[in-house]
């Protein structure tokens, strides 16, 4: 059905000049699409969607009994849809309301049909099997006992369309990349992106209506981040993603963002999205300089009325002191006066409570966006100054080639490749937390490791407890500055990290090492652009382009890598190594 209506229609205004919603339209419009035309805007109404999500009055407190979701109200339908927002303000709590495993203080989420979660954080040893992890462990093994003779009505109902998991999950495996592995292989010898692929495959292989994915190309290499897009592009039922990933984002249909003031929908891709953002903040920025011009104004005004009034009264006292007047109409011309201006004063606070509240309303709308502020710690490398001498080094897994490198100075070197090459290997071996299998690693500077999992993070100890145990001598205030331009607020550093969403960990372990009493001179980090929203994770960029000590890092974000100024690639093959320059 296409309705045609003339630019003369009353429209009200949704998230952007392209969202535009006729008045009498509340609440989602799942089977609305609108367009611009010669002859007017074209809305498009279809059919409901038969996969539909839906929030009604959702909210959700931290232990602490702070509010972090509060009487969230949304639809979602079978558009691709991504949830993006800054780390800490809910988003993976809310993806598993959505999914089930999380109950909300209050409200409820309804779905048309079963959902299939993947979290942001998934520990292989807590699976028995690559089956298991792939979440088909008990059709394969309802399968084995009717192979077996078994009569259970159960089994039998349970493999009901699915008497070829067996070859289905052999047909995944093979098509990822993964044929090496066989169902019954110990999931806890994964690698991180082994781990997650074999998830993902889980996934394509269930039954759900829906599926919700947080943060998945996080451990994914260049390869599985490619074969991730092109599933994501083929899924034909609903799909809620959390990502910061710009290549993912870019194949959405509608992003929806999450902040402290609740959801808001944005119909478009990310770069539409982006667009509307910027647009929005120009003109919260317009309407907040208005709200203080405004109120300034009235404040002049207030003043002049007030200067005026008080003239009045001192006129009044003089001119009944010189026609002399009986004290009893003195005394109520001055109660008269006196009450006058106690009116007026009341008008007045009421008016300036009403002009604060309403600059500070047109404020929020802006201050979320504040930028995150690094500093980058005072750790300058002389060119000559040795960093990094490895000589015939074999790691103990992955490539088994040996490898000879020597770096000096504030070089910068990405360390890239396929998942179970040897990457994050090769930096705990520099890190010493594993020993090479042959050949000699010397490090020469203070250095500082940060793996994927930031063990050194202790989860019961607060930021701030950790930062002050690396830096006694610095003013607590300053810790606590630098914290909240990192983006980690009073209200955050004071919980355990264990309670911190994993970009905020990130930053932690990040301002333990780079505000410590004696800063790292040689930083190695694997993958640390995986937790971090994206202006954070500009800000890392930003951070790493003015660190001037050296660096080794490891990532699959080509976008990511290309920002960090680097002066190297160091390519983990198979079999070989590959030095390029940049």
């Amino acid at each position: 059905m296409r309705v045609i209506l003339r630019p003369s229609f009353p429209f009200a205004r949704c998230s952007s000049d392209a969202q535009l919603m006729p008045p009498w339209f509340h609440g989602p419009f799942p089977s609305l699409a609108c367009s611009r035309g010669n002859s007017g805007i074209n809305l498009v109404l279809r059919m409901t969607s038969p996969f539909t999500l839906a929030l009604q009055g959702v909210s959700f407190q931290l232990p602490s009994g702070e509010p972090l979701l509060s009487d969230l109200n949304e639809t979602f339908d079978d558009r691709r849809t991504a949830l993006v927002g800054r780390n800490g303000v809910g988003k993976s709590v809310l993806a598993g309301i959505m999914a089930g495993e999380l109950a909300p203080g209050s409200g409820r989420c309804l779905a048309s049909g079963p959902v299939h979660y993947l979290p942001q954080r998934l520990e292989p040893q807590a699976f028995r099997s690559v089956a298991d992890l792939a979440g088909v462990q008990p059709l394969l093994d309802a399968l084995a006992r009717v192979e077996a003779g078994g009569v259970d009505p159960t089994d039998f109902e349970r493999l009901d369309g699915h008497w070829d998991i067996r070859a289905r999950l052999q047909a995944e495996l093979a098509d990822a990349g993964l044929a090496h592995l066989a169902a019954d292989a110990p999931a806890a010898r994964l690698s991180g992106g082994e781990c997650t692929r074999v998830a993902l495959l889980g996934a394509w292989l269930s039954d759900a209506d829906w599926l919700i994915l947080d943060e998945p190309s996080n451990p994914l290499d260049r390869a599985g981040r490619d074969a991730l897009r092109e599933q994501l592009q083929r899924w034909r039922g609903g799909l809620m993603l959390i990502s910061h990933d710009r290549l993912l984002l870019d194949d959405m249909q509608r992003i929806v963002e999450l902040s402290a003031t609740g959801l808001r929908s944005y119909c478009g891709d990310y770069a539409f999205y982006r667009e509307a953002r910027r647009q929005e903040q120009d003109n919260a920025q317009r309407e907040l300089q208005r709200r203080k011009q405004e109120r300034d104004r009235q404040q002049r005004a207030m003043q002049e009325q007030r200067e005026r009034q008080e003239h009045r009264q001192a006129k009044g006292r003089r001119d009944a002191k010189e026609a002399n007047q009986a004290k009893i109409l003195v005394d109520r011309q001055k109660e008269r006066s006196q009450g006058s201006i106690a009116r007026l004063a009341t008008q007045h606070d009421e008016r300036r409570e009403r002009l604060a509240r309403e600059v500070q309303e047109a404020f929020d709308q802006v201050c979320e966006d504040t930028a995150v502020v690094l500093n980058a710690p005072d750790c300058a490398l002389p060119q000559a100054r040795g960093v990094l001498l490895l000589e015939g080094l074999r790691l103990p897994f992955g490539n088994a080639a040996p490898l000879d490198l020597q770096l000096s100075g504030p070089r910068r070197v990405a360390v890239t490749g396929r998942n179970g090459s040897g990457k994050s290997t090769l930096l705990k071996v520099v890190a010493g937390a594993l020993s090479p299998a042959a050949g000699s690693c010397e490090v020469k500077v203070r250095s500082a490791y940060l793996d994927q999992h930031l063990a050194a993070l202790l989860p019961e100890r607060s930021v701030l407890e950790l930062l002050q145990q690396r830096n006694g001598v610095a003013d607590p205030a300053v810790l606590r500055t630098r914290l909240a331009q990192l983006g980690l607020p009073a209200s955050r550093v004071g919980l355990p990290s264990s309670l911190l969403s994993g970009g905020e960990r990130l930053k932690a372990a990040l301002a333990c090492e780079l505000y410590a009493e004696h800063p790292a001179q040689l930083l190695l980090l694997d993958e640390p652009d995986n937790h971090l929203d994206l202006p954070s994770r500009e800000a890392l960029e930003m951070l790493l382009r003015q660190y001037r000590g050296a660096l080794l890092v490891v990532s699959h974000d080509p976008a990511f890598l290309d920002r960090l100024g680097l002066e190297a690639r160091l390519e983990c093959g198979e079999q070989e190594w590959h030095w390029r320059s940049e």
